[in-house]
């Protein structure tokens, strides 16, 4: 306790970070205050059978991705999802479309412009988005919960939910640029942990009342999602040393400084954005159904809208094995890895220098992201075995990729960050024992 409190004084003594975490906890404050804004023209007192429809099922997930404002019909109601499809679908065209793949050579300036096309894409997914979740509002809600209704109703808010979504965008690019951590993965964090203490007192009081087990079986499920908790932050953390059969091969014989140097391969290179990436495409059925019950769909829109589903979960759990790959060859490139071993003088034992080095180090990490993006697959579905053991849905989300490896690597990486700003003015970090190991660099939320 005592090295807790020197930390957080150290902390403050630090005037740049105490700024940035300053900064960091206003505007994500001002992101939550806007979740319970609701939308101009629709009574807030009404909103029950709104709440009932996104306490359960797809929606349930989507509601909780934006921190409970999709069922308050709040002005932020769309979060960041769509910001995140238009981000999928523009990494997509960089591996494709000649022109995205100059851009990426660009450098910053290429970056900024690829930012920028990003956002516009975001608006034409919003104006799409949109009018579906208003249609479903209008379904949901009796007509006494609206004071404006048409055509006017349906424009105003249209804009007002597009620009609430771009601001939430925005908020979240201050607090990469300004704050402390990744904004973007900060306000997706503080959206799942808003939701927590609603879903532990729901379970409780299944527990009690409905299920039965009482505070035995209460206290099992906390056990069991402790481990994978655990689980998670191994998953995250990964691994700087490969497996035992390639160790002696691919460990150079060159030291530096009498310790020996280990090309850093992870087994899960990609953190947790092959989850993210799979979700945001998984909502694409129920937005195109205008988000409507699962109930009332029917042939594909109804496999790929039942998060408890056969095929639902085995596209969701396929796309993350894909996705880790994908996030991996961006994140992890072979080419520079061995070029910069032979700048370094470098090299791996029975393997020439060049082509082969490259050939033999992407066949290396392509074996061992293999083993990662099961296993990140399977933490990914084990929300939809948990609801058939008869845990409460909202509680069950916590037990899987979609919100616990979320919240592991985003509060690992926000640490990482703040620890690195401690060593770096000759202060203690935040463990005794070692530096915190966040997700890997550069993965873009």
């Amino acid at each position: 306790m005592k090295k807790f409190f020197e930390t957080l004084k150290n902390i403050y003594k630090i005037e740049d970070l105490r700024s940035r975490l300053g900064i960091t906890l206003f505007l994500l404050l001002i992101y939550r205050l806007g979740s319970y804004v609701s939308l101009p023209g629709v009574d807030p007192a009404q909103l029950d059978q709104l709440k009932d429809q996104t306490s359960e099922g797809l929606l349930g997930l989507l509601d909780m991705f934006s921190g409970g404002a999709f069922s308050q019909a709040s002005i932020f109601a769309l979060g960041i999802m769509p910001y995140i499809s238009a981000s999928i679908v523009i990494q997509l065209m960089g591996i494709a479309v000649p022109y995205f793949q100059r851009l990426q050579k660009e450098g910053e300036s290429g970056r900024r412009k690829i930012n920028q096309l990003t956002r516009y894409l975001t608006v034409v997914i919003l104006i799409f988005q949109a009018p579906a979740y208003l249609i479903n509002l209008h379904n949901q809600l009796p007509e006494s919960a609206f004071a404006i209704t048409g055509t006017l109703f349906t424009i105003s808010s249209t804009v007002i939910l597009t620009a609430g979504s771009m601001f939430v965008m925005w908020l979240g690019e201050r607090i990469t640029d300004k704050g402390i951590g990744n904004g973007i993965s900060l306000i997706i964090m503080i959206g799942i942990i808003a939701r927590l203490p609603h879903s532990v007192v729901a379970e409780f009081a299944s527990r009690i009342e409905q299920q039965g087990g009482g505070m035995v079986m209460f206290l099992l499920e906390f056990v069991v999602l402790f481990f994978v908790f655990m689980g998670s932050i191994l998953l995250v953390q990964g691994t700087r040393k490969i497996p035992v059969q390639y160790a002696k091969r691919i460990v150079g014989n060159k030291q530096y400084g009498g310790v020996r140097q280990y090309i850093p391969l992870k087994v899960n290179a990609a953190g947790v954005m092959p989850i993210i990436f799979a979700q945001a495409i998984m909502f694409i059925p129920i937005s195109l159904a205008g988000f409507a019950n699962s109930d009332g769909l029917s042939g594909f829109a109804a496999a790929f809208s039942n998060h408890t589903g056969f095929w639902y979960n085995l596209t969701q759990f396929l796309l993350v094995i894909l996705f880790t790959y994908f996030y991996t060859a961006i994140t992890v490139n072979p080419m520079q890895m061995a070029e910069d071993m032979k700048k370094n003088g470098g090299f791996i034992p029975g393997v020439k220098p060049g082509k082969k080095t490259v050939e033999f180090l992407d066949t290396i990490m392509s074996r061992i992201t293999l083993p990662g993006s099961i296993f990140l697959g399977i933490i990914t579905i084990l929300p939809a075995f948990a609801m058939m053991a008869g845990i409460n849905n909202q509680f069950a989300y916590f037990f899987g990729g979609t919100s616990l490896l979320i919240l592991v690597g985003v509060v690992l990486d926000t640490l990482q960050q703040i620890e690195s700003h401690l060593l770096m003015r000759h202060y203690d970090g935040l463990m005794k024992s070692g530096r915190i190991k966040g997700r890997t660099g550069g993965s873009g939320y």
